[in-house]
């Protein structure tokens, strides 16, 4: 019976860490590493969604929605989505950054290709966010799409 039961709780602690991490992982460690976890984090209750382009571009209209540019600031003048607020993943401040946000509310993120916003994620969860929904593929696989950017005045189209 004991046997059974080791077996049983094997099983469960493979399908959580599963669906924890939903076949993804980063080898990149998150910029949150460290940081002293804020007074009601919890990070149990972050449901994180991915979505490709087609995804996000039906979430772009629904209320209270904000939209996460991690690129650089460099990245973000060429182009960008319409209403995207820029938070540089790879500033030394990108954790207090995102601390300052509301927690609550849900999140639609990028970046170029993917890649920093699903290393990102790490650091969400670590803040509590409630809700981050992921483009996969980032802008570029936006723009494959063929959905529309901001893009600066000097940039070629």
């Amino acid at each position: 019976m004991q046997t059974v039961g080791l077996a049983l709780l094997i099983v469960l602690i493979v399908v959580g860490v599963a669906v924890l991490f939903g076949g993804r992982h980063s080898s990149s460690p998150p910029p949150a590493a460290g940081l002293p976890a804020s007074p009601g984090t919890n990070t149990a209750s972050t449901r994180i969604e991915h979505v490709d382009a087609a995804g996000a571009a039906r979430l772009l209209g629904r209320p209270g929605l904000t939209i996460l540019d991690l690129r650089t600031p460099e990245e973000y003048a060429v182009a960008h989505l319409e209403g995207a607020r820029l938070v540089n993943y790879n500033s030394p401040r990108f954790a207090e950054e995102l601390a300052q946000l509301d927690r609550a509310q849900p999140y639609l993120i990028h970046c170029a290709s993917g890649r920093r916003s699903t290393a990102a994620l790490e650091t969400f969860r670590k803040l509590g966010f409630q809700q981050v929904i992921h483009l996969d593929g980032g802008l570029r696989a936006w723009q494959a799409a063929g959905h529309p950017v901001v893009r600066s005045a000097q940039t070629p189209h």
